[in-house]
This record gives C-alpha cells, structure tokens and sequence, in this order.
C-alpha cells in the first residue's frame, strides 16, 4: 500500500541528501523514481536537486499552479516507476498536498516529500502545515545548534550576520542567507531573549 510520507528539518539538516539516496538506492535495485523540485530553486541549475555535498540528479520541476496529480499520471503512463520523491516541499500549496495525497491513493504511488517545516519567523510553510496534517508517517531529519542542542528554528540573516524579522516568507538561499538554531538561540537572536 502506498503512502505519503513527509521528511521534515531545519536548513542544512541533509534533507536533500537523503532525498538523493533513497532515489540511488531504489535505481540500484533496478527501479525507477521520479523526481521534482521547485522551478525557482535554481541553486543547484534549473530541473535539479542538489546537496551540499556534492550530489545531485535531474529532476522536473513543479511551479505553485502546477497539477502535480496530471504530472505523476503522466509520469506513471510513460512507464514503471516505484516512488515519486520531492525536494522543496514546504513551498508546495495546500492544494498541490492534496494532489500528492489524491497520487497515493488513486495511482497507488508512494511519494516522499522532504522540506523545512517552519519558516525564518518561526512561522509553518503552507505546504509543510498541509503534509503535516495529511501524510501517512513523517519522519524529523535531526541537525544541530552551534550549542549542540537540536536544531528546530532557522533564523534569516542579512550580509553583516544580523537576524532578520520581516520580509517574504519565500526567499532561497543557503549557508550565506540561513542559520539553523535551537529555540533558545533562535529566541535570542530575533530578540527574544529567554527570561531566566
């Protein structure tokens, strides 16, 4: 029985990495994937999911009015394929999850979905709050604070290293735009310090 499935983190926790890996490990048992991102994350190049460490594959790209139910029946009518794996799902819309969801239990597809679960205010994405709400198991991806403690917060910084409060909820960036902290840093550096 398929599933959905949403692997949620902070930044630079390896999401994508792991994304990349359960794609590597099911092409090497001779199974197909298939893979989207955001049209807009252009990090790694247009139409591909890129880690910090160096990896990186294709992959189709989905923009917030894309059907991404049209597109993995599409996918599915061209031929074999065992899971749909997804990168950037916090900016997916709260239609897009039902979408995903409607693949899962109409095409009978498992589709993992990995992204940030709240924003730099602390704040849930759209996305992330509807896979929170709708998939069938999700997993947290553990990194950590420059404290050693778990990491749950990110913080947006500006070119002097200042925490930002304001702003776009969607901005992309990477180790030069984002920091992730545990609550406690996270409180101190928007601010609001904790009272001892």
């Amino acid at each position: 029985m398929a599933k959905l499935y949403f692997h949620y983190s902070t930044m630079n926790a390896g999401k994508s990495t792991l994304l990349l890996q359960a794609s590597y490990n099911y092409i090497e048992r001779g199974m197909r994937t298939y893979l989207m991102t955001a049209n807009f994350d252009d990090r790694a190049g247009t139409g591909k999911i890129g880690s910090r460490i160096g990896i990186e594959a294709a992959a189709d790209t989905y923009s917030t009015s894309s059907d991404l139910f049209a597109m993995i029946a599409t996918r599915l009518a061209a031929g074999p394929c065992a899971c749909v794996l997804i990168d950037e799902a916090q900016w997916l819309t709260r239609a897009q999850v039902w979408q995903l969801a409607r693949a899962v239990d109409d095409l009978d597809v498992p589709v993992m979905c990995y992204g940030l679960r709240v924003d730099f205010r602390g704040e849930l994405f759209p996305g992330s709050a509807a896979l929170l709400a709708l998939a069938d198991e999700m997993r947290e991806v553990r990194t950590i604070c420059h404290c050693g403690r778990k990491a749950t917060m990110v913080i947006r910084v500006d070119a002097d290293g200042n925490a930002l409060t304001e702003g776009a909820q969607v901005e992309v960036g990477g180790n030069d735009r984002y920091i992730s902290l545990c609550r406690r840093h996270f409180r101190e550096a928007t601010g609001d310090a904790p009272r001892v």
